[in-house]
C-alpha cells in the first residue's frame, strides 16, 4: 500500500493546507505585489540576492521597517521576527548602541585603511569575549575562513582541509564537498565548478571520530574546519567527547583545528567554545558580532600566531591572498566596540537563554500533544523544531530529515500568524529585544498549524 503521509502528515491534508496559505499571503500583501511587478526586474530572477527567492512565498513582501525583533513591511503587517536575519541581527534590528555608533562615525569617514581608537578598544574586547587571540578583521565570516584555511596550509605545508558533511562555512570554495557512499565528492548543484575540490578537500561525517583519525593519519590535512554544532540543514549536536576526541586527534597528526562559530555564537557568551572549553587553533565568527554591520573577526592562538609569523617572515614579497580593501574600515570597529561592550552582554544572553528555553518546551508540547513523530533542538538562543525523529547525529541524517514540501507549508502559515523563521530549514532564533509575549504568540501559532495538520479525522 502507497504511503499517504509525509514527516507523520497526510499529505492531501498538507497539500490543502499550502494551497489555503499561500492564497492567503498573496491576497494580504497587493502593495508589495505591486511595487515588486514594477522594480523587480532589473534584478537577474528578480531579487539582489538569489537566496531571497529561499522564502516560501508566491512573492516577497517589502520590509520598511525593523527594529528590536520586529519588522514591518509596505502593507503595514508588524511581524514578529525569529529569523534575524539569518543570525546577522541575532542580538536585534538596530541595537541602540550601534546605532549611536553608526551615527557617530558616519561623519568622521567610512573607510581610510587605518587604524583608529575604536579598533584599539575593540580588539581589547574581542580578547575579553572570546579569549587570548591574534585578531584580524574581515567583512564575511566567508573571507574569515578562508583567510584563517590560507594561513593553516602555510604553516603547516600541507594541502587538505577536512571538513564534516552538510557543513556551514559560508560560500568557500574548498567546503563545497560531501559524502557519496563514503567517497569525498563534490556537492551536486555548484555552479561555474571547474576544479575538483576533493584534490584539496575531503569529507567526514560529524560525529565519527574514527572517520577522523584515518584521514588525518595520511598527513596531508592542514586543517580541521568546524562548527561545534551542525547548523547548515537540520542541526545535530555533537556527541560526548567529540569535540575533545578532535582536538587531541588534530595535536597528534599535526593538523590545526579551525572552529567557525558563525552560528553557534548563540550558545552563550565567547560562543560555544567558551561555554564548553573548546580550544581551537584559529578561531571565526561572523554575521551579528558587529550588531549587524557587515563584519567577520578570525583569531590566532598565540602559538599558530607564532608559527605565522615565523612563515610569513621568510616568504617571497607580493600578495599574501589575504584581505579585502574595505574590510576593517572605521565603521565597522565602532559597531564592534558598541556591541561588544553593550549589547553582547552576560544579561542579554540571560534573557535569550530564558526565552529559548521558553519557545523549544512550548514547541515540544506541541509536538507531543500532536503525537508528531518530530523533534526539538536548542543551542542557547537558536531553536530548531526538525519534521522527523531524533537526535540526529551526522549530516547525513540531517539531510534526510529535512522535508521540504512540510517545511515551506508551516513557514508560510506560520507568518500569515505573523510569525517569520528562518527561510532554509526550521530555526527560530531568540534576541535580547525578543518579549515573551512574542515567545507565545509563536507556540501558539505552531500549535494552530500543526494541530491542523495532524488532525485524526480523514480529510
Amino acid at each position: 500500500m502507497t504511503d499517504e503521509t509525509t514527516a507523520g502528515i497526510n499529505r492531501l491534508r498538507l497539500q490543502t493546507l499550502a494551497v489555503r496559505e499561500t492564497r492567503r499571503f498573496a491576497a494580504s500583501r497587493p502593495k508589495a505585489r505591486a511595487e515588486l511587478n514594477k522594480g523587480a526586474a532589473h534584478y537577474l530572477e528578480g531579487v539582489p540576492l538569489h537566496w531571497m527567492n529561499d522564502w516560501p512565498l508566491p512573492h516577497l513582501p517589502l520590509i520598511t521597517n525593523a527594529k528590536g525583533a520586529r519588522v514591518t513591511d509596505i502593507d503595514g503587517y508588524e511581524i514578529d521576527d525569529f529569523c534575524l536575519g539569518d543570525t546577522g541581527s541575532m542580538f536585534g534590528h538596530s541595537p541602540a548602541p550601534v546605532a549611536k555608533a553608526i551615527r557617530h562615525q558616519a561623519t568622521r569617514g567610512l573607510t581610510y585603511m587605518l587604524p583608529t581608537e575604536d579598533a584599539l578598544e575593540a580588539g581589547r574586547l574581542l580578547t575579553e569575549r572570546f579569549g587570548p587571540y591574534k585578531w584580524q578583521i574581515a567583512t564575511t565570516a566567508t573571507d574569515a575562513n578562508r583567510f584563517a584555511l590560507r594561513v593553516a596550509r602555510a604553516v603547516t605545508g600541507r594541502a587538505k582541509v577536512l571538513v564534516f558533511n552538510g557543513c556551514y562555512h559560508g560560500t568557500v570554495d574548498d567546503t563545497f564537498v560531501t559524502l557519496d557512499h563514503g567517497t569525498t565528492i563534490n556537492r551536486p548543484g555548484l555552479l561555474g565548478q571547474f576544479a575538483d575540490l576533493t584534490a584539496n578537500a575531503v569529507c567526514c561525517e560529524f560525529n565519527d571520530l574514527g572517520g577522523v583519525e584515518a584521514a588525518l593519519a595520511k598527513g596531508d590535512v592542514a586543517a580541521i574546519l568546524t562548527e561545534p554544532v551542525m547548523t547548515n540543514s537540520c542541526m545535530v549536536l555533537p556527541d560526548a567527547g567529540f569535540h575533545d576526541g578532535l582536538r587531541a586527534l588534530a595535536t597528534q597528526y599535526g593538523t590545526l583545528l579551525i572552529i567557525d562559530e558563525t552560528h553557534t555564537i548563540s550558545s552563550g557568551l565567547g560562543g560555544y567554545s567558551a561555554v564548553y572549553g573548546l580550544q581551537p587553533d584559529l578561531f571565526v565568527v561572523g554575521k551579528c558580532v558587529a550588531g549587524g554591520m557587515p563584519t567577520a573577526v578570525w583569531g590566532l592562538s598565540v602559538t599558530t600566531a607564532a608559527r605565522y609569523a615565523k612563515v610569513n617572515a621568510s616568504r617571497a614579497s607580493g600578495h599574501s591572498g589575504m584581505g579585502t580593501t574595505l574590510s576593517a574600515n572605521p565603521m565597522q570597529f565602532a559597531c564592534l566596540r558598541a556591541t561588544l561592550a553593550q549589547v553582547m552582554t552576560v544579561k542579554a544572553y540571560a534573557h535569550m537563554d530564558k526565552l529559548a528555553g521558553r519557545l523549544a518546551s512550548g514547541i515540544a508540547s506541541v509536538i507531543a500533544a500532536n503525537d508528531a513523530p518530530w523533534h526539538v533542538v536548542r543551542v542557547g538562543a537558536r531553536v530548531e523544531f526538525i519534521c522527523a525523529p531524533g537526535p540526529l547525529h551526522n549530516g547525513a541524517e540531517a539531510a534526510l530529515a529535512h522535508k521540504p514540501q512540510v517545511e515551506r507549508a508551516v513557514h508560510i502559515a506560520l507568518l500569515n500568524r505573523g510569525c517569520l523563521i528562518a527561510p532554509f530549514h526550521n530555526m527560530m532564533l531568540i534576541s535580547p529585544a525578543t518579549k515573551k509575549r512574542q515567545v507565545d504568540r509563536l507556540i501558539s501559532a505552531f500549535d494552530e498549524v500543526l494541530t491542523e495538520l495532524f488532525a485524526r479525522n480523514r480529510p
